[in-house]
């Protein structure tokens, strides 16, 4: 498992700044921070640091134009914690490289295993592995075996549903865009049709949920995309 991080906080608001310094370096991360798009460049340059928090009103720079600078120059794990919720905004930012995106006011535990669940990704990585089993409650995913259990017995796929559900469970605990799915599984010239993924996630809920009207595993973010949540139940079924 993977230890304490370096983490770059980038945000123009230094009470925010202060709560984030504090709440990783209770979690053991080692923390830098930056005020303005141009430290944030210059520290990411020095400090190397494994995850970047990211607000998107900077005062000299759209957080939105910094992702790319940022992930051309790094392989750290890019997280928006931002105030702007319009799913336009989420999604721009998901197509221009950040791995995740928490909007404010945030609960600070779930941005921390947000963390957590970017690190092992970026451990299993350096480690040249992919995640090969996932054990959420009674579901047991082996991507390896390309089996999928439930209460120990197999649960039988659609080759979209099997391809969906692996997509999601190699990045567990980040939303990934409705682009990005349809994109991987049904090819590029598919990436509109929505409609595809949606009728795999609900084939999915209703073989792996124990509530299907209330998703639990496969959880939406609204006009942005799907997450394969390791904690708990959604609040957007």
């Amino acid at each position: 498992m993977p230890g304490p991080a370096k983490i770059l906080i980038v945000e123009d608001d230094a009470h925010i700044r202060r709560l984030l310094r504090a709440t990783m370096q209770r979690a053991g991360h080692e923390v830098a921070e930056a005020a303005d798009a141009r430290a944030a460049l210059s520290l990411l340059d020095i400090e190397k640091p494994d995850v970047v928090l990211l607000d998107l009103g900077l005062p000299d720079r759209d957080g939105l134009e910094l992702i790319g600078p940022v992930r051309q120059r790094s392989t750290a794990t890019i997280i928006v914690v931002s105030a702007r919720d319009d799913s336009a905004e989420k999604v721009a930012a998901l197509d221009l490289g950040a791995d995740d995106y928490l909007t404010k006011p945030f609960d600070t535990d779930e941005l921390l295993a947000r963390i957590r669940a970017a690190l092992r990704h970026q451990h299993a990585s350096t480690a040249g592995e992919e995640p090969s089993i996932i054990d959420v409650g009674d579901l047991h995913i082996d991507l390896a075996r390309r089996r999928i259990e439930r209460d120990g017995g197999e649960v039988h796929l659609t080759p979209k549903e099997y391809a969906v559900l692996a997509e999601l469970a190699r990045r567990p605990d980040r939303v990934l865009s409705h682009a990005h799915l349809l994109k991987t599984v049904w090819g590029p010239a598919h990436e509109a049709r929505v409609e595809y993924l949606r009728i795999a996630v609900r084939g999915l809920r209703q073989k792996l949920e124990t509530d299907p009207s209330m998703p639990r595993l496969i959880v939406n973010e609204l006009a942005v995309g799907y997450r394969l949540s390791l904690r708990g139940p959604s609040n957007t079924p």
